[in-house]
């Protein structure tokens, strides 16, 4: 009996000491929270710029006007999918990109089709807000990328053995990575 004792405070005191990876399990999620709000600020960059875009194209030429809904349209809906941290499931993550990849698609219509008007094409403005967009783009891109590292950090730390058995006590789960669409496996087709 005094052996079982012994093996139970022995127990205690090493579970006491190394606190098992809670606490690094708790940085680690914090970590990943705190990425995703980064890709979020980014795709909310792009967002914000979407509309002084469309002004500046409408200002500066006789457009179509269907090339200029979708965008609208496009905005609107990526701007209404919101996911929380505490549901980063890959299905949400999903979800989220496919109204990303809209709102890409739409701006990347936009912009072949600006190449029929010269005016647009040197207007100052245009210049500017189109660089904006692709320190956008690279900047989404980057942080998707430390996202996914982010996740693979928390992810490979709560499965590994014991902290799988003490992240299934307190319900840490695995997240989800961000995927390239299955549109991205072609490449674009330019014509001119």
């Amino acid at each position: 009996m005094k052996k079982l004792f012994f093996y139970l405070i022995g127990f205690v005191i090493l579970i006491s000491q190394s606190s098992c990876g809670y606490n690094t399990m708790v940085q680690k999620d914090e970590t990943v929270e705190s990425q995703w709000a980064n890709v979020q600020n980014a795709y909310q960059r792009r967002a914000d710029l979407v509309p002084n875009l469309v002004n500046t194209v409408k200002g500066a030429a006789d457009f179509e006007r269907g090339t200029l809904t979708d965008v609208i349209e496009a905005r609107a809906k990526a701007t209404s999918v919101n996911i929380s941290p505490d549901n980063l499931t890959p299905e949400n993550i999903q979800r989220f990109q496919e109204a990303q990849g809209e709102l890409s698609g739409a701006l990347s219509r936009l912009l072949v089709s600006v190449e029929r008007y010269p005016e647009l094409k040197t207007n100052q403005n245009f210049l500017e807000l189109q660089a904006q967009l692709e320190g956008t783009e690279n900047r989404i891109s980057v942080e998707r990328r430390k996202f996914n590292e982010t996740v693979q950090d928390y992810n490979t730390y709560i499965r590994s053995f014991p902290r799988n058995m003490i992240a299934g006590w307190f319900d840490f789960e695995k997240k989800g990575y961000f995927e390239a669409d299955a549109s991205a496996q072609q490449a674009p087709t330019v014509q001119f």
